[in-house]
């Protein structure tokens, strides 16, 4: 599951647009994901890292922007067996 809003705070203010791309740092032969960014914030994103490699607060590599890709499935069925129902009146003994 990714988050549903971009990783960046602009303000002090959630960015309220959706991720477009998945922030990774490939370095040897490992990937690490650090985030999720917007279009509008790639470029302000991949500033960051760098600054923070510089500084040596981000392990050092390649930053890679991988698109999120919509995924739909329909091997997940329910039927009313599936359900759970909660009576919810306080019962009195």
């Amino acid at each position: 599951m990714l988050p549903d809003k971009c990783s960046v705070m602009e303000e002090g203010k959630q960015c309220v647009n959706p991720p477009e791309f998945i922030v990774s740092i490939v370095a040897d032969e490992d990937e690490y994901m650090v985030g999720v960014t917007c279009n509008k914030h790639k470029e302000i994103v991949s500033g960051k890292i760098g600054i923070l490699q510089n500084e040596g607060k981000m392990r050092e590599g390649k930053i890679l922007f991988s698109p999120v890709k919509a995924v739909g499935t329909d091997c997940i069925h329910g039927d009313s067996s599936d359900f759970v129902q909660i009576d919810m009146k306080s019962s009195k003994n």
